[in-house]
């Protein structure tokens, strides 16, 4: 069913939050797109690579444009229907969207790198503990930290203050307690927004908004919230398993796992022993 949408409709679309794409990921699809006969399924392995191109694909594919009954977060999904035309505007329209300054790519490294490990690692978790959501969790993975690039726009002493959140993780403070305190907003609330821009599924938005606030999630043990607890509980393993607190947060230690992470363990039934064991063989895969 894939309607060819004009740049300028792709352009109408895009309106609004955009996260950077990577450059060197630019760079491919670019090369991909120039080939006599562009490989969508090259395409949409790059994209979906990157936090802000795969945004930007979702926000176009659950557009009005192609009234779809539900929201998406399938990225192969999303490739498939819009087809390579789309595609190739889309990636054009990201790429003139400014260029960034070599210190700015450096700093925005470490976001990049952890959402890519977050992602593959949510998806390999996803399927070891027999998740219906693959997509979805693959896709928390990738966007549960779309917040942070914006935030460094925004505030360019950004990154020392989430360092120093990570170190101040405990059980009464909350990574994005440190940057309330400081900035009035945190990355995840601006990544809520940023979710609600690409018009992502409401649940996944939901996830990103909690995804540092696991600990009051996972100590209600009502059955309520079963949807964000299994999204929350793939995640947290898997940001842990990545080391997310040495990249983003230039920590020795993960504090935020030590609060959280024997509820995690618990609502997944996972012991500490299988745990150690999924993570050594998740790091053996070549997930991290």
């Amino acid at each position: 069913m894939s309607q060819e949408l004009s740049a300028e409709q792709i352009q109408d679309a895009l309106q609004g939050i955009s996260v950077p794409p990577q450059p060197q990921i630019m760079v491919d699809l670019q090369f991909e797109q120039y080939m006599p006969d562009p490989d969508l399924e090259v395409i949409a392995k790059l994209i979906s690579q990157d936090p802000g191109l795969s945004g930007a694909l979702l926000k176009l594919v659950n557009s009005p444009y192609y009234g779809l009954s539900n929201k998406i977060a399938s990225i192969q999904r999303a490739v498939n229907l819009l087809g390579s035309r789309s595609i190739i505007n889309l990636i054009n329209a990201q790429s003139i969207k400014g260029e960034m300054s070599d210190d700015t790519i450096v700093t925005l490294n470490r976001f990049w790198d952890t959402a890519q490990d977050v992602a593959m690692t949510c998806l390999t978790l996803a399927k070891r503990i027999g998740s219906q959501a693959v997509d979805e969790a693959y896709a928390l993975g990738l966007f549960h930290d779309c917040g942070v690039p914006l935030m460094l726009k925004r505030f360019p002493d950004y990154m020392g203050v989430l360092e120093d959140a990570y170190a101040n993780a405990s059980t009464d403070q909350r990574v994005v307690d440190t940057e309330n305190q400081k900035f009035n907003t945190n990355h995840a609330v601006v990544g809520y927004y940023t979710a609600k821009s690409w018009r992502l599924p409401e649940h996944l938005s939901n996830a990103i908004a909690n995804h540092h606030n696991a600990l009051a999630v996972f100590n209600d043990d009502s059955a309520r919230n079963s949807q964000l607890k299994n999204l929350l509980a793939i995640l947290k393993m898997a940001e842990h398993i990545c080391a997310s607190y040495r990249v983003l947060g230039n920590q020795s230690v993960d504090h935020e796992w030590n609060t959280v992470g024997h509820l995690v363990l618990d609502y997944v039934g996972l012991s500490e022993y299988d745990f150690e064991n999924l993570k050594q063989t998740i790091r053996e895969l070549g997930s991290h």
